[in-house]
């Protein structure tokens, strides 16, 4: 398998990499397998177990509403313990320890996920997978600062992305045959042995392929303090966060502008199956075009980071979200399959430009020591708003099941499920005016001075 890599890496698509920038693309390939699992089949198989007239057993907007809770859950645990974790792993040669214990639970998690009986149970080892992966992400993303270098990073930031969609499909499509091999579909295979091939699929994959980056990173930025107790830990992260308060504006609205305009990422991506299945869309067909969206994401991905050569940074983050907001309000219209793929592909355009971006640009505006905390600080605004966009689709769900599911909109009855996707368009613009404030404030004196 070393072999293997190695071979990737001297070959024309990976040659302009270094390893280490390899190394750290190929753990987007990686978890991004376990992202399209959680956005596509996890979805299903949870419905599947939670939705029916047995004992235990809950209505389908119940059960969507109960998914968008865990989901809200699972994010606020992140935001609260991230920027701790990456306080404690800005000291030397800890960043890699912390990074392969989170790898390692979610590894473990994924596969356990497919052995649950019961909704209740499938959903709390999913909260709890969920959970290490994010946290996984947190130390992933500031490795960034060690892996390459300022004038690189837009491209290897956008490169995890591309190739992270490419490779997902690999494991997915595994587990999308054993899904419709399973008893849902076709019924070849008994039972709930197409879950647990679809789960122990993604977790291999997801493991095998972070091995490289275990063996070659090495953390060159890292504070020169000596480790302390975890109540200084927590002091270092409330100075900071008082700092960025009061003094350095451009990450405080960069920030806000991120919290605002990644809810809508974050809550498209984990509620796309529920959009189709609250909507009666054929599930296969969904996860089909799913599938094709990956591609269209890498080509995506590729197009913003040969555009970020010669584009400024934020204007590019400005066009991913009014594209973003563009999908949001025509999800007000949706009603059809093909309506699906047309709303899966203009996602798929911007998906992973806009947090490949935004993940560079951040990493090019806070200082390289102190990457672990900034970025545990960048995961409290990210996975904040991932709350609130759950939050609020857990809310409208909830006032539509009094209203029949469906809302009366000049005139027009509008499902819950659209209006609460519609609404999320909200975010994407008051996002954008805050981009905008940050670009206009100059750097702090501690950060890193060329952000262009």
């Amino acid at each position: 398998m070393k072999g293997l890599f190695k071979k990737l890496n001297n070959s024309k698509i990976f040659k302009d990499l270094t390893e280490q920038e390899f190394a750290w693309v190929l753990y987007d390939v990686g978890n991004s397998a376990f992202t399209m699992l959680g956005c596509s089949l996890i979805p299903i198989w949870f419905k599947t177990l939670a939705i029916g007239d047995k004992p235990g057993q809950i209505s389908g907007d119940n059960a969507t509403a109960y998914w968008a809770l865990a989901t809200s859950i699972v994010t606020v645990i992140v935001a609260l313990i991230g920027p701790f974790f990456g306080a404690i792993a800005d000291h030397k040669d800890t960043k890699k320890i912390f990074f392969s214990t989170a790898v390692s639970i979610g590894v473990i998690g994924c596969i356990i996920n497919g052995f649950a009986a019961n909704w209740l149970l499938f959903l709390i080892v999913y909260i709890l997978t969920k959970i290490f992966y994010q946290i996984s992400l947190t130390f992933y993303d500031s490795m960034l600062n060690d892996v390459t270098t300022d004038d690189r990073s837009d491209a290897v930031s956008s490169y995890g992305y591309a190739w992270g969609y490419i490779g997902s499909c690999i494991p997915f499509t595994l587990a999308l045959i054993a899904y419709v091999l399973g008893p849902d579909m076709v019924g070849v295979l008994p039972g709930s042995l197409s879950r647990i091939i679809g789960f122990a699929v993604t977790a291999i994959w997801w493991w095998t392929v972070t091995v490289p980056l275990i063996r070659n990173y090495r953390q060159i930025n890292y504070v020169d303090e000596e480790k302390g107790a975890i109540g200084r830990a927590f002091g270092k992260i409330f100075k900071t966060l008082k700092r960025i308060a009061i003094e350095d504006k451009k990450v405080l609205y960069f920030l806000i502008a991120f919290f605002l305009y990644i809810d809508g990422v974050g809550t498209i991506i984990d509620n796309c199956i529920n959009i189709g299945t609250d909507l009666g869309l054929n599930t296969v067909g969904q996860v089909v075009f799913l599938l094709l969206t990956q591609v269209v994401a890498w080509l995506g991905s590729l197009v913003f980071a040969k555009l970020s050569k010669t584009k400024d940074t934020v204007t590019l983050i400005q066009i991913c979200i009014l594209g973003y907001t563009a999908v949001c309000l025509y999800a007000l219209t949706l009603t059809k399959l093909w309506q699906f793929a047309i709303m899966a592909f203009g996602v798929g355009c911007f998906q992973g430009s806009i947090q490949s971006l935004s993940r560079s640009y951040y990493s090019r505006i806070i200082p390289d020591e102190n990457s672990g905390e900034y970025f545990g600080i960048y995961d409290i605004f990210a996975k904040g708003a991932s709350f609130l966009g759950s939050f609020l689709i857990y809310v409208v769900k909830k006032i539509g099941i009094a209203t029949g599911g469906v809302f009366n909109i000049f005139g027009a009855q509008i499902k819950s499920i659209n209006v609460a996707i519609g609404l999320l368009a909200l975010f994407f613009l008051v996002g954008l005016l805050f981009i905008k404030a940050a670009d206009k404030q100059p750097q702090s004196e501690e950060s890193k001075k060329d952000i262009q």
